[in-house]
């Protein structure tokens, strides 16, 4: 039975392809170029609503922050005196990562710290360029648009698509080697 089912299946699909239309008709194909136009328009009325939502959340909780070219909104609210660290080091954070309405995604006192290489491992673009605003030892407040976290597909755990989200970071070490 389930192959007489694919058979028509198949059929059908191969039968939907004929079109009827004349071979020397002028094609109604819509070109990647065009597609991008149309979508331009509504990914910057999405920046802006994204960009509306941090400042809304810096405001209510009266975060003193500052803003990198990228969109990051960042605080460095407890200063260490260590080095800065470099693309190519490997740094131990521990972090917070909660959404904007509050919920904790991950928290390093529950996950453990993160360790990784600055610049060249498979971390969100966003905490790279977090680091290496940091000094030994700082603690920072960090609030990254989507497109510098988990993007449009999320974490696919516990991250939902498109979040904004804020990470409290603290550098514990950096080190060349790990």
């Amino acid at each position: 039975m389930w192959r007489y089912s694919l058979l028509l299946f198949l059929c059908f699909c191969i039968g939907s392809c004929h079109t009827d239309q004349p071979d020397d008709a002028p094609s109604q194909t819509i070109s990647t170029q065009d597609i991008n136009k149309g979508l331009i328009p509504s990914q910057k009325m999405y920046i802006k609503q994204e960009k509306d939502e941090i400042n809304e959340y810096v405001t209510t909780h009266h975060y003193p922050m500052q803003t990198t070219g990228t969109g990051i909104h960042y605080w460095i609210y407890e200063h260490g005196k260590g080095e800065i660290p470099q693309i190519g080091q490997y740094v131990l954070i521990d972090y917070r990562i909660s959404l904007l309405d509050g919920s904790v995604c991950y928290d390093s006192k529950q996950d453990r710290p993160r360790e990784f290489c600055v610049g060249k491992d498979d971390v969100e673009s966003g905490v790279h360029q977090a680091v290496q605003m940091m000094h030994l030892g700082d603690k920072g407040l960090f609030i990254l648009p989507s497109y510098l976290a988990h993007g449009v597909v999320g974490d696919r755990d516990k991250i939902p698509p498109g979040a904004v989200v804020v990470y409290d970071i603290t550098l514990l070490k950096i080190q060349n080697t790990p």
